[in-house]
């Protein structure tokens, strides 16, 4: 009796040996899958600055690539990331609007939209300055926003020194009438004093009508009279009648708006993307009307402080003068992306210190995914570490997946299966 009780004993010991064994083994397996680190890249082993996503040869040598896996840390991360995931039913993301696709990598085009402001051309910027002491005589009704033409009278500036250089240009034509020189006349052809003394009028502000009418008349004028050198819009008028002028003043200012400059900001990140020769569309708001511009040089030195934007210049023709000084402008100017993953702006949760996705599993399962972003235009940003082609990432829900995430794996409960 001793001895079936003593075999039945051992029989109960071996038992559970066996049965130790199988559960150690079954709980073995599971955490070693949890722990298997995944590839992250190939590098080349002669010169591993040259990564592939792929496995294959480098292009160089021939050589096989060779795997650069991710680290424990990473891998920990990553297991603690899939225990976190979410699982949804079908018919519950049809309710609640989640939806997914797969990401690749893609070139395309951006529209990058700028506000610019308009200002003249500077080439094409004309001051009239008085040349001489004098008072203002006349004014012409022109203001601040006329129109001018070419050689319009603007004002007369009465001017006593003038006398001297006019009578000074008229001996000169006589001299050159009779083919004489006087002996202060420097060397040259006979009409060099006659041009000298043309040019000294020119400077006093006088127009080259005036002038000629002086060599037809040879008559001294009592005032000068100032004209427009150019056609275009007064956009500064400095006088009135009576005044006392001195020699270099400002008198009017004249831009010929044919053709405008528009001074946009670009914010520091999109500055690198903007390239002379670029055509942007600039249009003003509430208008239709709707002007090509092309980016005249690179990016100006100018930059602002308080917004951390470069300045970048535009020039356009203005038919019509649509366009008009220190008017705000909208402007629309393409940008050709390099290849890159990009997805939905929506699809990525800014947490502040993580910015993460949503990627669905092959069991139909959600896990969050800690993303590095790059360049975001529009509705589109640019995942530059965290995804790979093919993955199935959420656009549309991810809010809801994050909460159902967060509710389930709460420390004071779990929400029931669905």
């Amino acid at each position: 009796m001793k001895r079936v009780a003593f075999f039945c004993v051992l029989l109960l010991a071996a038992a559970s040996m066996v049965g130790a064994s199988r559960y150690g083994r079954r709980e073995a397996v599971p955490a070693s899958k949890s722990h298997v680190r995944r590839v992250l890249y190939y590098v080349d082993p002669m010169h591993p600055a040259y990564k592939s996503d792929q496995p294959g040869k480098a292009p160089d040598c021939g050589m096989a690539l060779e795997p650069v896996y991710e680290s424990r840390s990473q891998a920990t991360s990553r297991a603690s990331d899939l225990d976190q995931g979410v699982r949804v039913s079908p018919d519950t993301q049809r309710l609640v609007g989640v939806h997914v696709q797969p990401v690749e990598k893609v070139s395309g085009t951006e529209n990058l939209r700028l506000y610019g402001r308009v200002a003249p051309d500077e080439t094409r910027m004309y001051r009239v300055n008085a040349g001489i002491d004098g008072y203002i005589r006349e004014i012409s009704s022109v203001t601040t926003g006329s129109h001018v033409n070419n050689g319009e009278w603007l004002a007369t500036l009465a001017a006593p020194d003038a006398r001297t250089p006019i009578q000074s240009y008229l001996v000169a034509l006589e001299a050159m009438e009779r083919g004489e020189r006087r002996p202060v006349d420097v060397p040259g052809p006979i009409d060099a004093g006659v041009e000298q003394a043309a040019d000294r009028l020119f400077t006093l502000g006088m127009s080259r009508v005036q002038i000629d009418e002086i060599k037809r008349t040879r008559v001294v004028p009592p005032a000068i009279r100032i004209t427009a050198p150019a056609a275009g819009f007064v956009v500064a008028r400095n006088l009135t009648a009576g005044e006392k002028i001195a020699s270099g003043e400002e008198l009017f200012r004249i831009a010929d708006l044919r053709r405008v400059w528009i001074l946009a900001d670009v914010l520091g990140p999109d500055a690198a993307y903007v390239r002379p020769g670029m055509i942007a569309e600039v249009s003003v708001p509430g208008r239709g009307t709707t002007i090509r511009a092309r980016i005249s040089g690179a990016v100006l030195p100018q930059f602002d402080a308080l917004s951390q934007s470069a300045r970048v210049r535009l020039e356009a023709d203005n038919p019509g003068s649509a366009l008009r000084p220190e008017m705000f402008v909208d402007v629309h100017l393409p940008i050709a992306l390099p290849p890159a993953i990009a997805v939905p702006v929506d699809a990525v949760l800014d947490a502040g210190l993580k910015k993460r996705v949503f990627v669905e599993r092959a069991d139909g399962a959600f896990e969050p995914r800690d993303v590095e972003t790059g360049w975001r235009f529009g509705d589109r940003v640019e995942i530059v570490r965290g995804l790979t082609a093919g993955d199935r990432v959420v656009v549309s829900g991810t809010f809801l997946l994050d909460s159902e995430s967060r509710m389930r794996h709460a420390p004071t409960g779990a929400m029931p299966p669905r």
